[in-house]
């Protein structure tokens, strides 16, 4: 590993099989890292179409044999799995630790740390599918970036390996960082299924498609009031 960011071939284990560990790993994949294992998921084929030939292994053994453990399961879960593996004595000194969680920083990850793991959080701002198009969307997209600040240019090169834009934002300020991401996604998916229903009940037969471009040049504008300084176009 280079002293200013990634520079090694690191074998990748990836700890949940949601809509993002799978997309993760084959980001870092196609940056020239080995994805060695993933842990079990509801829906194996869909898994395997992203991770092609990557095994599927029990959490202790995707960390024990990682020199990059990225770990992607839900918020109330992150917590228990980290204290949970430390018990197991999975995590190894040296390795690379990632989590891509909003709300958490690095404190989450002290058990990890307790036993010789550099912690990262890293948090690509997109709306994950879990399929390919996913691997677009992170092209030219932003992720929060909260680590120790020795190690903080190896999150950011992490970052612009799956190819976001680093923002740093501080271990203080991810409650505030998670709150914002949580209103923009929830709001928004809220609002649109209000007024699909309402034009569908208008007559309107396909009232996605027919909101698509009202919805993008209202959020463009609502960008620029907010004082965004580039507004970029919807990825298809």
């Amino acid at each position: 590993m280079g002293g200013s960011g990634v520079s090694d071939r690191l074998r990748v284990g990836i700890v949940g099989a949601g809509r993002v560990g799978p997309v993760i790993g084959a980001a870092l994949a196609g940056a020239g890292h080995a994805i060695e294992a993933i842990t079990r998921g509801s829906d194996e084929d869909r898994i395997g179409a992203i991770l092609l030939g990557v095994p599927t292994r029990d959490p202790q053994d995707v960390v024990r044999d990682s020199q990059l453990v990225v770990i992607a399961v839900p918020h109330d879960q992150l917590e228990g799995l980290v204290a949970g593996l430390a018990e197991l004595e999975a995590w190894q000194p040296g390795q690379l630790v990632v989590h891509t969680d909003p709300a958490f920083g690095t404190d989450v990850l002290a058990p990890a740390m307790a036993r010789g793991a550099i912690p990262l959080a890293i948090h690509p701002a997109i709306a994950f599918t879990g399929t390919s198009i996913d691997l677009r969307a992170l092209i030219g997209a932003y992720a929060a970036v909260t680590a120790p600040a020795p190690v903080m240019p190896i999150a950011q090169a992490l970052a612009v390996e799956l190819g976001c834009e680093p923002i740093v934002v501080a271990e203080a300020d991810r409650p505030a960082y998670a709150e914002g991401i949580g209103i923009a996604t929830d709001f928004s998916r809220s609002i649109i299924r209000q007024a699909t229903d309402l034009l569908r009940s208008a007559g309107v037969v396909e009232p996605g498609r027919y909101l698509a471009a009202l919805m993008h040049t209202t959020v463009d504008h609502a960008l620029a009031e907010a004082g965004t300084s580039e507004i970029r176009p919807p990825v298809d």
